[in-house]
């Protein structure tokens, strides 16, 4: 969904386009005001506005098909009365036999038009004997051809094109009703949309010329563009059931709206064969429809959290450290409110910033500025705290207690990790290992000694003693 509004999108604001926002919620079970409200606020955190819509208003209102009701019933009543559609008395399981026999020969199994020219007495006696009808739409006997902005010319025979359901038994309207109205009415003239709808493509063109003739709309049929497949694990059509298809699931963990759109605009276009990063700007700048490929894309989620990471990096500070905020407190924030410390985390913000992949990973990198003691990972602790660790430790421990004041910086207490190491036979990087999960508790992390700066003196010497009596305890092995 948002891949095909990002597109939409895109379109209009390069040609200069009104953006038309339409919700499709004729399904009573399905729909809700809360799935409304979720849509919205999703639009809004995206960054895609729109001209024609819900709360901006337009001359086409309502906006929502659930409000429009009473127009879908008259314009089907009309087409009835044209004769460009019938009423349907066919029963479900009527219907699936004809079907399975069309299969069973090797003929289309679409609609067979058995109700198209009952007689009045037939209808008569189907509806004396209580048979409920759905309304049908009466396509026209002839080629439909039309020219997909993406895939080109098609043609669809009549055989391939059944006459297709409008109403319900119950008189609910059906999508294949109340999409090419709206469209009609709100004179619209490009979609944009996923090829799985590609077959409902020539009979909503039958219908648009039916509502021509019966007055509804100006007669414009709208040009379409059916986008690519977005294939997930195995190859597979990614489904909504996926959790690769949640918005939510990228909003929680900390995704920029523009660096989740710049990777779904890649998934069937680009802006050139060797660029991958871009602002929402220079793709309305370049988008093109017709430069969407046919072929259908892969979702790569590794790919998705690079190039959110990079638009994480070109950040200014400032907005990095305030889109951190959630993040930072309950319920992703393990430390109480009133532990958190906005100064020590501008500090430390900036070497963040350059190794974050999504926001969210930004609790489990300060954690350890702002918890009472640092977390307990297991497998960290035995990772660095291997035989020799404590002998390490209490050198380091020295070395650190000889700083303070203005020698507790980054540099000063690198030199003095150093040291202790080489007076073990340890380069840098193993001296520091068992440091770093002593005052964090982790064995990455953020750059140690810049940390230990804010950390301070005294809640790093503490850690550091804690660990030592932690080690002095554990059986020798």
């Amino acid at each position: 969904m948002v891949r095909t509004a990002l597109f939409n999108w895109a379109f209009a604001r390069h040609h200069g386009g009104t953006l038309v926002f339409r919700i499709e919620d004729t399904d009573a079970a399905r729909d809700s005001e809360e799935s409304y409200e979720q849509l919205l606020d999703a639009m809004r955190w995206l960054g895609l506005d729109w001209d024609e819509g819900p709360e901006v208003g337009g001359p086409h209102a309502p906006y929502r098909q659930s409000q429009r009701m009473d127009l879908y019933a008259d314009v089907a009543a009309r087409l009835l009365e044209a004769g460009h559609a019938y009423r349907c008395y066919c029963t479900t399981e009527e219907l699936e036999a004809r079907r399975e026999a069309a299969r069973a020969a090797g003929r289309p199994s679409g609609y067979d038009g058995l109700c198209r020219d009952l007689t009045e007495a037939q209808r008569a006696a189907h509806e004396a004997a209580g048979r409920a009808s759905i309304v049908r739409f009466k396509v026209p006997g002839e080629p439909i051809t039309f020219t997909d902005l993406v895939r080109g010319d098609l043609t669809f025979q009549p055989e391939n094109v059944p006459d297709f359901g409008i109403v319900r038994a119950n008189g609910a309207p059906l999508y294949t009703l109340v999409n090419p109205v709206d469209d009609a009415l709100m004179e619209i003239t490009h979609v944009l949309r996923g090829e799985d709808l590609l077959s409902s493509t020539p009979r909503q063109i039958a219908l648009y010329r039916a509502l021509a003739e019966i007055g509804v709309g100006r007669g414009t049929i709208p040009e379409f563009g059916h986008l690519p497949y977005v294939m997930g694990e195995g190859n597979k059509k990614l489904s909504k059931r996926q959790p690769e298809s949640s918005l939510n699931l990228y909003r929680e963990r900390g995704f920029l709206p523009e660096g989740l759109l710049n990777y779904l605009s890649l998934l069937g276009w680009s802006i050139a064969e060797d660029r991958d990063i871009f602002s929402m700007k220079e793709m309305v700048e370049a988008f093109e429809i017709t430069a969407v490929g046919a072929n259908p894309a892969r979702f790569d989620l590794k790919k998705a959290e690079a190039i959110n990471a990079t638009h994480l990096r070109e950040l200014p500070v400032a907005q990095f450290t305030a889109a951190c905020a959630p993040w930072l407190r309950a319920p992703y924030a393990p430390w109480p409110p009133e532990a958190f410390d906005q100064a020590a985390f501008a500090e430390l913000a900036p070497l963040a910033q350059t190794r974050l992949t999504v926001l969210s990973d930004i609790t489990a990198n300060v954690d350890f500025l702002f918890l009472a003691e640092p977390v307990r990972d297991e497998v960290s602790w035995a990772k660095a705290m291997k035989p020799g660790a404590q002998d390490v430790l209490r050198s380091i421990h020295s070395r650190l207690s000889e700083l303070e004041g203005d020698t507790w910086r980054a540099e000063p207490l690198k030199e003095a990790v150093l040291a202790a190491g080489e007076a073990h036979g340890l380069k840098l990087g193993k001296a520091q290992a068992p440091l770093r999960v002593a005052v964090t508790g982790r064995t990455v992390g953020l750059p140690l000694f810049e940390s230990l700066e804010v950390l301070g003196r005294a809640r790093t010497l503490d850690r550091v003693d804690t660990a030592l009596a932690r080690l002095a305890a554990q059986p020798q092995g």
